[in-house]
């Protein structure tokens, strides 16, 4: 089962930084940074199966490590303006960051399923994941925020990185 897991886990690991990468070449909406967190809150749902239960105190850990986690992120997501567009810009350090955090998570996971079973390592990893994603989000919210509110007024930094 640890072996489909981590399977599956480099599977989305390539499937999120090939879509990063393309993602970075069309400019960016409000919709686009909102709406994966979003999406990705609906897999609170599994924690309704009892088996994925976790006691508040691990959860709580989880999310704060996730938050932790994603500082390398928030630093290094900046925009660039082109035009009236805003794009992502891309990182040279991005995948090395993904890479850092899947070999963090992976390396984590096979020691935390030795005290916890495999249903709570990966209710813990998601709410982990949670954590890193929505702080990221949320960041990237306010400075695509900041940038199409200085865009609306008009300013002299029409084109060039923010």
């Amino acid at each position: 089962m640890t072996l489909a897991v981590t399977i599956l886990s480099v599977l989305m690991a390539i499937f999120v930084t090939t879509m990063r990468v393309k993602r970075a070449k069309q400019p960016t909406s409000l919709k686009q940074i909102v709406l994966p967190p979003i999406f990705m809150s609906t897999g609170f749902i599994m924690f309704l199966y009892p088996p994925l239960h976790v006691e508040w105190s691990y959860a709580l850990e989880s999310f704060f490590l996730g938050a932790v986690l994603s500082l390398p992120l928030i630093f290094t997501t900046k925009f660039e303006v082109k035009g009236q567009d805003i794009y992502i810009k891309r990182s040279k350090l991005f995948i090395f960051i993904l890479l850092g955090l899947f070999l963090t998570r992976m390396t984590m996971r096979h020691f935390i399923e030795e005290y916890v079973s495999f249903y709570e390592a990966s209710g813990l990893f998601y709410i982990m994941a949670v954590g890193m994603i929505f702080p990221w989000r949320a960041a990237m919210l306010l400075q695509y925020l900041q940038i199409r509110r200085v865009l609306k007024n008009g300013s002299p930094r029409s084109n060039g990185s923010i």
